[in-house]
């Protein structure tokens, strides 16, 4: 049996549900889609969008993620 993730790293059932989610988002794929895609598959999708790029992209401030969460509100 595998050892428990370490403190606050999030276990496989968590990270396979964040990336889901990120890809039905971002890539309208379907639960049965991205359980069918190898992960070079989602990296090939996401860095679609980044160019390759993403490590060198810094986040988004606190002021833009509230200015973000004005204009897009989840209750839409």
């Amino acid at each position: 049996m595998a050892a428990p993730p370490a403190s606050g790293a999030p276990g496989f059932g968590a990270a396979a549900l964040r990336l889901g989610g990120a890809m039905a988002r971002l890539a309208g794929w379907t639960p049965a889609d991205f359980w069918a895609a190898t992960p070079a598959e989602a990296v090939m999708v996401l860095n679609g969008w980044t160019n390759g790029e993403a490590s060198g992209v810094a986040p988004p401030d606190a002021a833009t993620r509230a200015r973000l969460m004005e204009q897009f509100p989840d209750d839409r």
